[in-house]
């Protein structure tokens, strides 16, 4: 009898072990494009919960609101989301046309299809090396729990209404190792940050250039948006650089902190008077022509208490004067802190004579032609010990490295 002759049919229906089966694997690392959509798609949900687009009424929601504007402003993001836009949020978007023809023509821009080089299973050209750095900064960041988050969330909510009031500051931000601290507040992103703690520690790298000491650690970073991330120091750092500003600390918090950073008050001290900066109102031409003319003393009584008779003392230039900040100390450091601040800006002091009504001559000391924002630099650079690493330059009124 003649041996049937087997078909392709047969050959692949007989695959007892499922050798032959094909399951496309399915890549767990989510692109661009992916990313952008589910972040629009948190909007989707916030509405189709609360029938209604996220305000600024906590800071969850501003967050959802801040993301809505950024999306409703970028047209090429636009483009790309319309199709998940299933509540009319982006309004009316020129969508392109794709014909048969564009997909026909559409190039190879991978080289993919190209079968005369090297095939070689072992050769990876058009995979990019892993970025350790980068996957350490984006890799995990976890929500929060509501009850969690509340307190956070009032701590945001009280940095958004400083800077609108203009209690705090956003500059640039710069040297890492310097400004990137525990209790303050950054941007990254659009998303205001707190770092909350950092488990640092001081190691020595070994460079071409020679051997140098650097920060590094974990640190515990809290967003606006209700999630946290334990990222590297140096790396959070360098994200801050790259796409960041910072947030400078409120008069207030200025006030609280005031040597205590600098592990020089205890809970037993005692506070005992302010150090205050003022600006003179006086009306003799000498005084008023000066721009950035401030006097930086030390009260051990209320401040206003000693301003109230200021137009009858020579320390006050023989006029009323406007109280510009106080920052609250303790013990007797205040009155080193008023030296330090004396000694640091000797060459921008005030030299003017005033006379008294008996005629006698008096020069004031503590008036110093300095920027105010100069003056609080200089008093966040005295709490974190780097005072030492800088000189005032009174032509240009900045702060230099010695």
């Amino acid at each position: 009898m003649a041996k049937k002759k087997l078909t392709l049919d047969d050959i692949f229906n007989d695959d007892d072990f499922g050798l032959l089966e094909s399951k496309v694997q399915k890549s767990t690392v989510k692109t661009d494009e992916e990313r952008l959509i589910d972040s629009f798609e948190e909007i989707n949900l916030f509405i189709d919960k609360n029938e209604r687009e996220p305000s600024n009424s906590s800071m969850s929601e501003y967050g959802l609101m801040a993301k809505l504007k950024n999306f409703r402003e970028n047209e090429e993001q636009k483009k790309t989301l319309k199709p998940y836009d299933r509540h009319n949020l982006l309004g009316h978007v020129d969508l392109p046309k794709v014909t048969i023809d564009d997909i026909l023509d559409d190039k190879d821009e991978f080289g993919l299809l190209n079968t005369d080089e090297d095939l070689s299973i072992f050769k990876y050209k058009h995979t990019p090396k892993p970025d350790k750095e980068k996957a350490d900064f984006v890799a995990k960041r976890k929500p929060i729990k509501e009850k969690d988050f509340e307190k956070y969330e009032k701590m945001f909510f009280k940095v958004h209404k400083e800077i609108k009031e203009g209690k705090r500051k956003i500059i640039s931000f710069q040297n890492a190792e310097k400004n990137l601290k525990v209790g303050q507040y950054y941007i990254l992103d659009g998303i205001l940050l707190y770092l909350e703690s950092a488990n640092l520690k001081r190691e020595e790298i070994k460079i071409d250039s020679g051997d140098r000491i650097r920060t590094e650690g974990r640190t515990r970073t809290i967003f606006e948006n209700g999630t946290y991330s334990n990222m590297l120091f140096r790396s959070l750092g360098k994200q801050i650089l790259k796409n960041g500003k910072m947030i400078t600390p409120s008069y207030e918090a200025m006030n609280n902190e005031l040597f205590v950073n600098a592990g020089i008050v205890a809970e037993e001290d005692i506070e005992t008077g302010w150090i205050y900066v003022l600006k003179s109102r006086s009306s003799n031409p000498e005084i008023s022509r000066i721009k950035d003319l401030y006097k930086i003393g030390f009260s051990n009584t209320s401040v206003e208490e000693r301003i109230k008779n200021a137009k009858n003392e020579a320390t006050y230039l023989f006029s009323d004067v406007q109280l510009i900040a106080t920052y609250k100390v303790y013990n007797r450091n205040a009155n080193k802190l008023e030296l330090l601040l004396h000694k640091f800006f000797a060459e921008a002091c005030l030299d003017v004579d005033l006379y008294e009504q008996n005629g006698q001559r008096i020069t004031p000391r503590e008036w110093f032609v300095v920027p105010f924002e100069i003056i609080e630099e200089t008093i966040q650079l005295i709490l974190n010990e780097n005072i030492v690493n800088y000189k005032y330059d009174p032509m240009t009124k900045s702060l230099k490295m010695k």
